[in-house]
């Protein structure tokens, strides 16, 4: 028997390949310390590796016991010029309590674009939105437990 898909097709990809994931997603940072101790100790996340390359330096970052993807935190060490302030990136997080994580985020001092509020158009899911010392969009959603 043989198989009509074609080797593009989702049926193809699903049944002879291996899951193909997004492990990091990297941004840039202006203060990789200030930022990494945000992603750690207000948004909860762990240190999961540190690399020092001759050009940039970064500390990657990750939910305790999830699969999902990582954040790498990158700080260039070259003398290049970067623009790492208020960049069109959104950053969704999963939080079992979105009102305590906007209120960790406030105590920092940093913006809360908008109140964790149940969105009607999206079956009453709670959302807000924050953003990180680099003026990163964090949308908080309510997770399950």
């Amino acid at each position: 028997m043989t198989s009509t898909a074609s080797p593009e097709s989702p049926e193809s990809a699903e049944t002879h390949a291996p899951r193909s994931v997004v492990g990091a997603l990297g941004i840039g940072v202006s203060d990789l310390a200030r930022s990494a101790d945000f992603y750690t100790r207000v948004l909860g996340m762990r240190r999961l590796m540190a690399l020092k390359l001759p050009y940039m330096d970064e500390i990657v970052v990750g939910f305790e016991g999830r699969s999902g993807s990582a954040i790498a935190l990158m700080h260039w060490t070259d003398g290049s010029e970067r623009d790492y302030a208020n960049l069109p990136v959104k950053i969704v997080c999963y939080v079992p309590d979105p009102a305590a994580l906007a209120g960790r985020i406030r105590a920092e001092g940093l913006e809360i674009v908008r109140e964790p509020a149940p969105v009607p158009e999206l079956g009453d899911a709670v959302v807000g939105f924050a953003k990180d010392p680099d003026g990163y969009l964090i949308e908080i959603l309510q997770g399950r437990t």
